[in-house]
């Protein structure tokens, strides 16, 4: 790739990642090297990108406008290069992907037998909580669950169908005793769950055509699965999970399932994308083993 436009991809990553340090990992080059390019960038634009100290990195007024006009530009640029690529019958090339951390879970077997079959081809798996806007940022591809897929994007199942689950630790339970119906929840005791744009889940039941959402009130609110598992563990109330998250801990008796005759089967996650005219290779090849892996 040319030297000008890492330069700009450059400049691109460290404002999605805010920091030299993780962009020069997602670059695959090192911080001093990436620090070097945006310093001579920099020298010859004549103006100061980013504001930096010790512990935080930060666009200046000049860069956030400078990004604003580079972000559409490159992408131009990066689609032409795919679509030239495109025109080779082998899969080579960088493909990347934000996904969930639960989605991210789910898609990780295929992205591995993917580049199993396809040894020039790379793969960039970013997971984490917040809904980017995946063609700003420079993804190839998006995995959230189907009801959080933006309406302008071309959408593909992936993985088991979902379920949630209502859990507690054996030792609450003995304490207070079980819960047979959403009513019977206290929801004092209920640990609160932050969404990725920043709202509270009403946690949602269904039974046939009874349909009820309990709002958690109790002293705990999390955004992360992991620490509310730890969370459940230690006996601090219920929790409000995806199956898979708990699920090795309730086979194993260390969480008590509560309710699950109220938490039917909900939508799979979706691998969601732009229509693209002139896919390349490898997007064609990884988008076409998710179609087989939804028919297997």
């Amino acid at each position: 790739m040319d030297a000008g436009l890492k330069a700009l991809e450059a400049v691109l990553a460290i404002a999605r990642r805010g920091s030299f340090r993780a962009a020069a990992l997602d670059l695959g080059m090192s911080t001093t090297a990436l620090s070097h390019s945006i310093a001579r960038l920099e020298a010859a634009l004549g103006v100061r990108l980013f504001n930096r100290t010790t512990r935080s990195v930060s666009l200046s007024d000049a860069g956030r406008a400078f990004v604003a006009r580079i972000g559409p530009a490159v992408t131009e640029i990066r689609t032409a290069m795919e679509t030239a690529q495109s025109q080779g019958t082998t899969p080579s090339g960088l493909l990347r992907i934000n996904a969930s951390v639960q989605a991210g879970r789910e898609v990780a077997p295929l992205v591995l037998a993917f580049l199993r079959r396809h040894p020039r081809m790379q793969v960039d798996l970013v997971t984490e909580g917040r809904l980017v806007d995946i063609v700003a940022e420079g993804f190839d591809l998006g995995l959230r669950p189907a009801d959080l897929v933006p309406r302008d994007m071309i959408a593909l199942p992936v993985g088991r169908p979902q379920r949630h689950a209502v859990v507690a630790s054996p030792g609450w339970i003995a304490t207070h005793g079980t819960p047979l119906t959403p009513a019977d929840l206290p929801p004092a005791e209920c640990i609160r769950v932050r969404l990725p744009n920043g709202a509270l889940l009403r946690w949602p039941f269904q039974r046939g055509a009874e349909v009820v959402q309990i709002e958690a009130q109790g002293r705990l609110t999390l955004d992360e699965a992991a620490i509310a598992r730890a969370a459940v563990l230690d006996g601090a109330g219920i929790g409000f999970f995806i199956e898979q998250d708990v699920a090795d801990d309730i086979a194993a008796g260390r969480m008590v399932r509560l309710l699950a005759d109220w938490t039917p089967p909900r939508a799979r996650f979706s691998l969601y994308y732009p229509d693209r005219r002139n896919p390349s290779a490898g997007f064609s090849a990884f988008l076409a083993m998710v179609r087989d892996a939804g028919r297997a």
